[in-house]
């Protein structure tokens, strides 16, 4: 029964100390630099499990990335001698990819601005694109003030059509301005997707948003809107954090409304062709080479070069291009292979079954170093966990709140479990040194006393006395009163001793009704006098047996080291034939010397 009630004890405070530790991280959360803090190392965690994973993802090989790289950017200025590059370029390159059969031509490219001083290039460019229906532009939206630009108003047909929900408005979805192509673009296309791009707060990009409200209407993401044009979807539907396309593909969204990207692999991970060997091809009349390159795939038309500035910072590669992000959201969206995050209380589940495991096996487990390898085994059997769930279920665990929560029980149950065998070491101490029925420290401890203040005195030379007692006629108080009240002599004797002792004497009961008390750096004249005092006190004490109030004598002997002897045998000798003539002398007294 005492042993059910220990457990109970300490599992309840076990799960009291799980409880303040969620109770208290709780409380962090309120505070903006703490959520800073775990959401910079989660980031960091989840940018780990990404790269950790990237090898086991096979990127769509029917994507081409015809690349403006650093040497392609050298070529068109040694060769056609400006930049911008002259849209009649763009214009060869769109009829030349058109002729062999290009599904899709998309340009991450923005045209805004028609070029006065070469009309000629951008009406061949608009030409090229005319009534196209496989070629996507691109715009940008901002919130620029309208006395700086007057917001466009754009045609129906560029505008994303929800058939059932909505997003609410925040940074990253809300625009109340725009950075449209030119209107002679606009006139003759049939497809204009937003490549806006955000990035964290560390200036990582692990999320593309969508859809974009521009005027209270919605618009594609430059990808979203050729996924839908792949599919063969005319209008999507927004329910439960999710963008529903059709039945085998959705977009889920995070608490922000931007989907997290499932990333296929570094720089270079889907095919690149350089534009100045395009031009070369099509200067050449080299339709083998765009044939094999670009027949039948969907090209993204952008720009590679660090010196054109469009490199954004992934999980997996701090140098990746505008174009390639695009890419990699298309094959998301074509694989449904988006990462999901679960809500919070899932996490938050999870941590408090980890720190219940952790703590129960602490409590359980008496090796030390077995802890430490549970702890070990756990973490990092949690972290594989992570890494699988984010290769096989696409899930985004969180790791480092139940990596806090785990080790803060771990530490903290610890802590509890050693305070608690401390205690249990002094219980079981203080069983081992103490006498049952007087709270007198036992025979065992006495002897030990004197050999340990008899080896002071031999090194340091440190005085100390004992007096030995022996209650007069105990066995008359057994016989007539009877053994409790016997057992009662003995319990109010042994407090009298303790109350009119110092706190560093030590007060045992030596056996039978004899009780000891070494008194520590005390001479033989300060002993006698404090043996007086106590023969006194318990003299003048009454106990109460039976309903009698009767009076108590004790007979006592007084010893001190050197003068009586230097050892503990001579010491408990000498003090006893002490005892033994003060019982001689007719009881009651204080005897010491011989």
């Amino acid at each position: 029964m005492e042993k059910n009630k220990k457990n109970f004890l300490v599992y309840s405070i076990y799960a009291l100390t799980i409880i303040f530790i969620f109770g208290f991280l709780l409380w962090l959360g309120h505070f903006s630099a703490f959520q800073d803090f775990i959401n910079k190392i989660e980031n960091s965690s989840y940018d780990l499990r990404q790269n950790i994973i990237l090898n086991h993802k096979k990127p769509s090989g029917n994507i081409v990335i015809l690349a403006l790289d650093d040497e392609s950017y050298e070529y068109v200025m040694d060769n056609y001698g400006s930049w911008p590059v002259s849209r009649k370029i763009w214009a060869r390159i769109t009829n030349a990819l058109e002729e062999v059969n290009t599904q899709y031509i998309v340009f991450d490219l923005l045209f805004i601005k028609p070029n006065l001083s070469d009309i000629e290039s951008d009406l061949a460019f608009v030409q090229s694109i005319n009534n196209k229906d496989n070629i996507f532009l691109s715009m940008n939206f901002d919130n620029y003030s309208e006395e700086v630009r007057t917001p466009r108003v754009f045609d129906k047909r560029f505008k994303l059509q929800v058939k059932k929900g909505s997003i609410s408005d925040n940074n990253y979805v809300t625009f109340s301005n725009s950075r449209p192509v030119m209107e002679e673009l606009e006139q003759v296309s049939k497809n204009i997707g937003v490549v806006n791009v955000s990035r964290d707060e560390d200036g990582t990009i692990r999320n593309v948003t969508p859809i974009f409200k521009y005027r209270r209407e919605y618009y594609p993401n430059l990808s979203l809107g050729l996924a839908l044009r792949i599919l063969d979807c005319d209008n999507i539907s927004i329910k439960k954090n999710n963008i529903i396309i059709d039945k085998k593909h959705k977009i889920p969204l995070d608490k922000t409304n931007r989907a997290i990207i499932n990333w296929y692999g570094k720089r270079g991970t889907y095919s690149h062709i350089p534009l100045w060997k395009v031009l070369k091809a099509i200067d050449n009349n080299d339709s083998m080479f765009l044939k094999n390159n670009f027949e039948g795939r969907i090209v993204y038309i952008g720009t590679t070069a660090t010196s054109l500035a469009d490199i954004k910072t992934t999980p997996v590669e701090p140098h990746l291009s505008g174009v390639e992000l695009h890419c990699n959201f298309l094959n998301n969206i074509l694989d449904n292979n988006f990462i999901k995050k679960p809500p919070l209380k899932i996490d938050f589940l999870i941590s408090i079954i980890l720190s219940f495991i952790i703590g129960y096996f602490v409590l359980r487990t008496d090796s030390v170093l077995k802890t430490f390898i549970i702890l070990f085994i756990t973490l990092i059997s949690y972290a594989i966990v992570s890494i699988y769930s984010l290769l096989f279920f696409k899930l985004w665990l969180a790791v480092v709140f139940p990596y806090i929560t785990m080790i803060s029980t771990f530490i903290l149950v610890y802590c509890e479990k050693y305070l608690l065998k401390v205690k249990d070491y002094e219980q079981t101490y203080k069983l081992a040194v103490t006498d049952g029925l007087t709270g007198l420290y036992n025979h065992r401890y006495f002897q030990e006393q004197m050999i340990v203040n008899v080896n002071n005195y031999l090194r340091y030379k440190t005085p100390f006395s004992l007096i030995l007692i022996d209650i007069d006629f105990f066995k008359k108080f057994n016989d007539k009163y009877g053994h409790q009240s016997g057992d009662y002599v003995l319990q109010k004797t042994a407090q009298i001793l303790k109350k009119n002792s110092r706190a560093l004497d030590v007060v045992c009961r030596y056996g039978g009704e004899e009780m000891a008390i070494i008194l520590t750096n005390t001479n033989k004249k300060d002993a006698i006098s404090a043996a007086n005092k106590i023969c006194e006190a318990v003299r003048n004490e009454q106990y109460n047996l039976l309903d009698e109030k009767v009076n108590v004598t004790i007979s006592v002997g007084v010893a001190a080291v050197k003068e009586d002897g230097l050892s503990a045998q001579d010491l408990i000798e000498y003090c006893d034939k002490c005892l033994y003539k003060a019982k001689e002398q007719g009881r009651n007294r204080v005897e010491f010397e011989l």
